[in-house]
């Protein structure tokens, strides 16, 4: 049964496994560094649908089905399914279930949702209740675009500190603990922290204090030194929230992760040859990453222990609009090799 260790991580004694995961991109994401890794790349943005809001959601099935698939189970065995993405009502993840006909959770961490339901259901697993989970989320670089920010058309100039939406989903089903595959050993959900940022094209800068607290208060709790792992991989900060992170958490806690520190928006794209600015973002950033080449590289034995440090910016386009900042959040969870 799980333990609680100081005020905010949870031990998870039975190590719930990770015995699936799968990953659906789009074509920018497959013109990446990690194109290699992932299930499976879409060249037409639509994905065959007729919106893109249809696609997202065509992406987040695809990538359920294949972490299914992969963990050699059949849907009937899936007890529930943890699942949130960027748009208004998750509609990208509830109109999946629909067609999937999934006993479905709906969840809003925005870009920390692949952490969150993680967590969720590595603890619900920990506990007995049930026995497969499946976490997953999604993003769309043009259905983002399209709520947060402005039509496409317009064409607007964006900041050096801006990300780009990713285009992707993942999806892993999480089970009873089992050799060979990556355990999931503690968990600590986050608390939300402000400082005033409103810049909805600066999330990195928004979302970084949420993560230095959040790493902060995981390594008080469990005693332990940044070298104590093989990667700090955080969820989306982009290059100006990671150089911001490792700022922080200098100032803050006198802690150095920047030699084992990661960030999956910087780790997506290729910088200098793609036009991201400061990386990518979205809910989909961080799940495509760690549902491909993170898990491949943990279940190879090549890293043996990861933290992972999903964030989330909390605003909505009715918060914009009424001047608000943007309060950040990051949950994570420890995944380890046996």
């Amino acid at each position: 049964m799980a333990e609680r260790i100081g005020k905010n991580t949870i031990n998870l004694q039975s190590k719930p496994s990770i015995i699936g995961y799968g990953v659906a991109v789009g074509k920018k994401e497959g013109e990446g560094p990690l194109a290699n890794w992932f299930d499976k790349i879409y060249v037409d943005e639509f994905c065959g649908e007729k919106s893109f809001e249809k696609a997202e959601t065509h992406l987040q099935k695809v990538a359920i089905q294949t972490a299914i698939k992969k963990a050699k189970i059949s849907k009937n065995d899936v007890n529930l399914c943890f699942a949130g993405d960027l748009l208004n009502q998750c509609i990208g993840s509830s109109f999946g279930m629909r067609d999937l006909k999934l006993n479905f959770a709906g969840l809003y961490g925005a870009c920390s949702t692949m952490a969150l339901s993680l967590a969720l259901s590595a603890t619900l697993v920990d506990s007995g209740a049930v026995k497969n989970v499946v976490a997953a989320t999604s993003s769309h670089f043009c259905s983002a675009e399209r709520q947060y920010r402005m039509p496409l058309e317009y064409g607007g100039q964006r900041s050096p500190a801006a990300q780009w939406t990713v285009t992707g989903a993942g999806a892993a089903v999480v089970s009873e603990s089992c050799k060979n595959t990556p355990h999931i050993e503690k968990v600590i959900f986050g608390t939300i922290r402000d400082l005033e940022i409103s810049d909805t094209n600066n999330m990195g800068a928004a979302m970084a204090p949420a993560a230095s607290l959040t790493i902060g208060h995981f390594l008080r709790d469990t005693h332990s030194i940044p070298s104590d792992f093989d990667m700090i991989l955080t969820g989306d900060l982009g290059s100006t929230g990671s150089e911001l992170l490792i700022k922080l958490l200098k100032a803050e806690y006198g802690l150095d992760i920047s030699p084992v520190h990661k960030d999956c928006g910087t780790m997506i794209y290729d910088l200098e040859k793609q036009d991201v600015h400061s990386g990518g973002s979205g809910c989909g950033c961080s799940a495509s990453v760690l549902c491909s080449y993170i898990l491949d590289k943990i279940k190879l034995g090549e890293l043996k222990k990861v933290l992972f440090v999903g964030t989330g910016a909390l605003l909505s386009p009715t918060s914009s609009l009424q001047k608000e900042s943007i309060p950040g959040i990051a949950h994570a969870v420890l995944i380890t090799n046996e």
